[in-house]
């Protein structure tokens, strides 16, 4: 046998390994890794040497095209859920996988419809501007940048816990201690880019991830569907024989109709994905980068069309695991079904041959790329509404210099990395998907409808507004505390223990409409009159871009 990766077993159970411990491929994988991650730092060096101001910083100078930021929107958007989460989703649950791919997909709709162009025209930096335009600046910017950076934690969660399933499983990493090492690199890498780069050096590593990841993505597309001669029928049936379930593994159920619970699940799941993504910070953010609301149309129309072309072939890299690698190898590897796509590459290749180690060190390399690249998005997102949000407006009460807020912007990097590198180490063993879902519920209940009604809601006024972000989130965040995601199960984040009487694990049916209702509420019952002539400047602004920066 060659020294490729095999599956092994020993005192502790199951666990991937390179033949005898000394690969001759670990030299070759740490290689790979290492100019993904060397390349990636030039670009923000250099990158970092033309930011000059805090728009250089937030918003990349408004220099992209609407092409780029497509580009790299897409970046920013598949993400390890996207890529590890979503395969091994459909590897381990057959059709109920797939549905966070259109969850994802169909999301993007209400991004462009409703939210693209008003927030590109409305804001200058952060979700912030837009919220703080017709409202009291100091009370809405804290809830603003408070909800912002909460959101951004749970989606960094995700990435983190990616990033340690996928580099324990090349380098045969088995103890907490080394895969807690892994999201420690991962973090001060992200905390690198940042600081250095800005929204520049974010803005094109996440371009040069989108491509990669792409091309890994049609490649193994590719290499599926030889296998089975193009015939999608047989590659179908193959999965569902080698699952164990046979045609139930096809058809809706699998995961989320065992029970009245389970639906309900799917149901809460659906409306988190399809509701969240307009909501989101590092997303939002990505609209200013652009010099006209025209380029920020264009861009989520491009994003729109990478983005379903990647989320296709998560068909063929889900049922592909499926078919070519027993349920139980995937499980053994990772319980979340995380590296699904990572064994798919080394089975192709061939797992005792030269060419499987090499592809599988290739995708894993990518997939390492994409998680250093959405982490830098994440953590500029938070960091940029601290300090233009919460440090300049409220701290400062508007006093602060570009200079000190873009310093403010570095430190809370800092800060934000720091607590993201905890949070993560107790997160590396849940399905990143699903984690990710999580970070689109409490967006979706606390960024989504205040918004909304900031936007489009004459009436709203500031405590409607500060009633929806606090509400949303404190619900939102609350449900997933005492949810099956925490503890009560083999699966939670603290296994041992069980305080859980939140029922479902994404909490968005519950918190999302919770957000809307408390923010129509808290705007009813307050004696603040609303500044109409701000929302009619707010109008005229968000829908033909007069005046927008």
């Amino acid at each position: 046998m060659s020294p490729a990766i095999t599956l092994a077993a020993d005192a502790a159970g199951p666990r991937l390994l390179a033949a005898g411990e000394a690969s001759e491929h670990r030299p070759l994988i740490i290689t790979l890794f290492a100019v993904f991650v060397a390349a990636t730092l030039v670009i923000t060096v250099w990158a970092g040497r033309q930011t000059k101001d805090a728009a250089d910083f937030y918003a990349g100078g408004r220099q992209f095209t609407a092409f780029q930021n497509g580009l790299a929107v897409s970046g920013d958007y598949m993400s390890a859920a996207s890529f590890l989460g979503i395969a091994g989703a459909i590897a381990l649950f057959g059709y109920d996988g797939f549905l966070y791919s259109i969850g994802f997909l169909v999301a993007w709709l209400v991004a462009l419809l409703l939210v693209a162009e008003p927030l590109r025209n409305s804001g200058r930096y952060t979700m912030g501007d837009v919220l703080a335009f017709r409202m009291r600046q100091r009370p809405v910017r804290t809830a603003a940048g408070t909800s912002t950076i909460v959101v951004s934690i749970f989606y960094l969660l995700a990435q983190m816990a990616g990033a340690g399933v996928l580099v324990s499983l090349l380098l045969g990493i088995t103890s907490d201690g080394g895969k807690i090492g892994i999201v420690a690199l991962v973090g001060v890498l992200m905390i690198v880019y940042v600081t250095i780069g800005g929204m520049k050096g974010t803005t094109w590593v996440q371009m040069v991830k989108a491509v990669l990841l792409i091309a890994g993505a049609l490649l193994l597309t590719f290499l599926v569907l030889l296998k089975f001669n193009f015939n999608i029928s047989d590659l179908l049936g193959k999965a569902a024989s080698n699952s164990g379930k046979g045609s139930a593994f096809l058809e809706p159920g699998l995961k989320y109709g065992a029970t009245s619970t389970t639906k309900l699940d799917f149901i809460s799941l659906g409306i988190a994905l399809v509701l969240g993504t307009a909501g989101l910070p590092h997303i939002l953010i990505r609209f200013y980068t652009v010099p006209t609301a025209k380029a920020a149309r264009k861009s989520v129309n491009w994003a729109i069309g990478l983005i379903g072309g990647f989320y296709l072939m998560t068909l063929a890299l889900g049922f592909g695991a499926a078919a070519l690698i027993k349920p139980d190898e995937i499980i053994a590897s990772n319980k979340a079904g995380n590296t699904a796509a990572p064994l798919l590459a080394l089975h192709l290749g061939g797992v005792d041959s030269n060419w499987g180690a090499i592809l599988l060190a290739t995708i894993s390399a990518v997939a390492f790329a994409t998680i250093l690249a959405v982490v830098a998005g994440l953590t500029l997102a938070s960091s940029s509404s601290f300090a233009h949000d919460i440090y300049a407006n409220v701290i400062k009460k508007g006093q602060a210099s570009e200079k000190d807020e873009v310093r403010a912007a570095r430190y809370a990097t800092i800060a934000i990395g720091v607590v993201s590198i905890g949070l993560g180490a107790l997160a590396r063993d849940l399905n990143v998907a699903g984690l990710v879902a999580l970070a689109f519920a409490v967006a979706a209940s606390a960024n989504l409808p205040t918004i909304l009604y900031s936007l489009f809601w004459k009436r709203f006024t500031t405590p409607g507004a500060l009633w929806s972000i606090y509400g949303g989130l404190i619900t939102a965040v609350g449900l997933v505390l005492f949810s099956p995601v925490v503890s009560g199960k083999p699966t939670s984040m603290f296994p041992g223990v069980d305080f859980h009487w939140f029922p479902l694990e994404n909490p968005g049916i519950v918190s999302i409409p919770v957000g809307f209702l408390l923010g129509w509420l808290g705007t009813i019952l307050s004696k603040e009159e609303p500044d109409t002539a701000k929302y009619a400047e707010l109008e005229v602004r968000s829908l033909s871009g007069t005046g927008a920066h």
